[in-house]
């Protein structure tokens, strides 16, 4: 199919609509056959669950077309995984196995005239979403649902591409902006929309948050998880079971093992050790890698040498090996990339 008349290099991390969405319903305890539809707009009853009790979960992948011209995405099993695990924690039905990946497929294929090519620096970013749609005043679950996946072209989602991030260490606890208590599950992103818009306005690209416990363990930002490298080549990540189950950060970690060598572990990680490593990077989806090249400490900087002009040499490495992956220039572990 003719690829749309888009200028891809240009892209920023935004919304544009294209052809199709994809829609399955849940009611009276099973799920409908899913179907493709053209109306990007979403019609729902004032009092739906997912507007009285942000009843919602969601997920984010993509679609990258690969040096030999196939479109593919990248462990989508894993991002089907990790919905039904958070759509439990708010008592919504799972979704049947093969669905969540069968959506994928028909969603993707019927947009593949906004995927990318490949070498524009673009991909095709995949929202999968669940919600509660009947009516419910009272406390409780909805009794009906819709699971629907959006698509949209997008750039980098740091502007600058890979031109390094000053991050600052938050006050407040992931998913609580006044202080009141960690409460986040790894569902949305709701309450730490305080936090990032605070942060931008005071000239931070994203807040680094710590254990709600001791405030001495870094845990994530708003939106990825931190990758570091320590002086002496060793790849680690932070441990907690309160941060995102990163896709993007065990597979870096697989892949700093598997195919460069190097000493890779899931650790915790003290914000005081911080200022010894030796490199600093934020992982997820949406930007795979970017350098951070400063972080301030309530005014005290911690700053990254081998990141502040660009990425440093082992997180280049990863950089490149794991979209090498992605684009299909190196072979991938089994299972790791489906084809549409």
């Amino acid at each position: 199919m003719e690829k749309k008349n888009i200028d891809w290099g240009s892209l920023g991390f935004g919304y544009m609509e294209t052809d199709y969405r994809y829609l399955s319903t849940y009611k009276d305890g099973k799920w409908s056959e899913g179907e493709l539809l053209t109306d990007p707009n979403v019609v729902l009853n004032e009092c739906a669950c997912v507007f009285q009790y942000a009843q919602t979960v969601f997920e984010g992948l993509k679609a990258y077309t690969t040096e030999d011209g196939r479109i593919v995405t990248f462990r989508p099993d894993l991002n089907a995984e990790r919905i039904n695990a958070s759509a439990a924690k708010l008592k919504m039905p799972t979704l049947p196995d093969g669905m969540f990946i069968d959506a994928v497929k028909q969603v993707v294929k019927a947009n593949s005239a906004w995927v990318p090519p490949y070498g524009s620096g673009a991909t095709l970013y995949v929202r999968p979403y669940i919600m509660g749609t009947n009516a419910v005043i009272g406390v409780k679950p909805a009794d009906e649902y819709q699971f629907r996946i959006l698509t949209t072209p997008v750039g980098p989602y740091f502007k600058g591409g890979a031109k390094p991030i000053t991050i600052r260490v938050s006050d407040y606890d992931r998913a609580a902006p006044n202080g009141t208590g960690n409460i986040k599950a790894g569902l949305n992103y709701a309450m730490s929309l305080y936090n990032i818009v605070d942060a931008h306005e005071k000239g931070f690209d994203e807040n680094m948050y710590l254990d709600p416990k001791t405030r001495t363990k870094v845990e994530e930002t708003g939106g990825a998880n931190f990758l570091f490298v320590t002086k002496d080549g060793k790849v680690v990540t932070p441990k907690s079971n309160s941060i995102l189950p990163s896709i993007t950060r065990r597979s870096l970690i697989q892949v700093a093992k598997d195919y460069l060598g190097l000493e890779a572990e899931e650790r915790e990680i003290y914000l005081d050790e911080v200022a010894d490593m030796a490199e600093c990077g934020l992982c997820g989806t949406a930007a795979v890698i970017s350098p951070v090249g400063k972080i301030n400490d309530h005014g005290k900087e911690i700053c990254f040498p081998s990141g502040m002009e660009e990425m440093g040499p082992i997180t280049k490495k990863l950089y490149d090996t794991l979209t090498g992956i992605q684009m299909g220039r190196i072979e991938a572990p089994e299972g790791w990339i489906v084809e549409i």
